[in-house]
């Protein structure tokens, strides 16, 4: 497959819209594309996911380790692959390059085009242009493509561009209402959120095909070879359930992959289903949103009881973030409180800043029949919410901080047989606990 990265100077700069408007381009020229996003969100990638109809897929050095990635990417599926990247160009887990978009690039071997909204700036974007291009060694920049500007502007900077940077000025997009997707507190508004997405692509990718040269960006879509790929478990024939709907969609693909290895997945929606799937030796519920769908998670009182009296009972579950909150005894999302699931004792909160946020390393550090102490897990936090439970805790993380100090909390909240915490989890860089978790008793 030959793929191309998309990324920017910054968050904000159009990533997501013009990678969208890409892919529908490329589709409308005829290619199978797969969508690829590089760090450990979700919501760019489901994005990716409802315009091509395949699963993007998560490159996280970070999370995932350089094996992980490159059998994440060689998974993919299609002619071209788009991978978009995360935050700015050399943007990773610290004040350095470590884990960014520029570091994936160069551990894939593929070339680079920037997505950058400028405002009032002409040879200052040149110098900010030379200055990504020159940061560091071996990130193949082939161009710029600008983004929310006027024609005359664009004529404008592409002649300063092309007299002071040594790169290609493939084309704008102009200002346009309809391509603006809404936010919430976490990011983009999800994908499954937005009725007409379908039709603010298609406008985005007419742009694209009117004012970008996507022919010439075809051709700079880079061969890459199929790597090796060593992450697989063995089938044990086991039943597992999957919260999946509006309200619980935060799910890496190779997680799922690997889960339907050892089994038969089952989903089942948590907003309108009435009760559990019958038969299940293990269950995942992973984040979302459930404050947003707090009164229509809290009415379904049938499948709250269903999951209490399962948990209860010794069923095998792990939940993530929102899992985790659905998994107390109500949610507050600051305008009502509502009661949830009651399995873990107290209830979330949602804050108005980040609780926690980034990368960090899990050490179980408690005796516990689930996980073995003293194993370690990388993980990512994010989230406007906090828990309060006494319930057991045996996570301790730990963050390593830009001027070199360590941040320390505690987390993973265990009972029964359920494990449950703020940490987003990818189970490529992580097999280990996953095992742990699927095979316990």
């Amino acid at each position: 497959m030959k793929s191309i990265v998309i990324s920017s100077n910054s968050s904000g700069g159009g990533k997501t819209t013009i990678t969208l408007g890409i892919i529908k381009a490329l589709m409308k020229k005829g290619f199978d594309v797969q969508g690829y996003k590089v760090g450990p969100d979700y919501i760019d990638s489901a994005f990716h996911s409802r315009i091509t109809g395949k699963s993007s897929r998560n490159l996280d050095l970070y999370l995932m380790g350089e094996n992980g990635v490159k059998s994440s990417y060689s998974r993919g599926q299609g002619d071209l692959g788009v991978v978009e990247g995360v935050m700015g160009l050399y943007d990773g887990r610290g004040i350095d390059s470590e884990c960014s978009t520029a570091h994936v690039a160069k551990t894939l071997g593929l070339p680079v085009i920037l997505v950058i909204s400028p405002k009032a700036q002409v040879a200052t974007l040149c110098a900010e242009i030379n200055g990504l291009v020159n940061f560091e060694e071996n990130v193949n920049i082939l161009g710029v493509i600008l983004n929310n500007i006027s024609e005359s502007y664009y004529n404008l900077l592409k002649a300063a561009i092309e007299y002071n940077c040594k790169i290609k000025v493939f084309g704008y997009v102009p200002k346009d209402e309809r391509l603006i997707l809404g936010s919430r507190h976490l990011g983009l508004i999800q994908s499954s959120e937005i009725d007409d997405l379908e039709e603010r692509v298609d406008a985005c990718s007419e742009l694209i095909l009117k004012h970008v040269d996507i022919e010439d960006i075809i051709k700079h879509f880079k061969e890459t070879p199929k790597y090796e790929d060593n992450f697989h478990l063995e089938n044990k024939g086991l039943k597992i359930g999957v919260a999946y709907d509006k309200a619980f969609s935060f799910y890496y693909k190779e997680n799922l992959e690997l889960l339907s290895e050892v089994g038969e997945l089952i989903y089942f929606s948590p907003l309108k289903d009435k009760t559990l799937p019958e038969g299940l030796d293990f269950l995942y519920i992973g984040g979302g949103y459930p404050e947003v769908f707090l009164k229509e998670l809290s009415n379904n009182k049938t499948m709250l009881k269903s999951i209490k009296d399962a948990l209860d009972n010794g069923q095998k579950c792990y939940a993530e973030c929102g899992g985790l909150m659905y998994l107390t005894e109500a949610i507050d999302n600051g305008e009502i409180q509502c009661n949830t699931v009651g399995f873990f004792s107290g209830k979330a909160t949602m804050t108005k800043r980040l609780q926690n946020f980034g990368y960090a390393e899990i050490e179980i550090d408690e005796d516990n029949k689930i996980i073995s102490k003293g194993t370690k897990i990388k993980c990512h936090e994010f989230h406007k919410s906090c828990v309060t439970t006494e319930d057991n805790k045996i996570y301790k993380l730990k963050k390593t901080m830009y001027d070199g100090k360590t941040k320390e909390w505690k987390c993973g909240y265990i009972k029964n047989n359920t494990l449950a915490g703020y940490a987003h989890i990818h189970f490529l860089g992580n097999i280990d606990f996953l095992k742990q978790m699927i095979y316990s008793r």
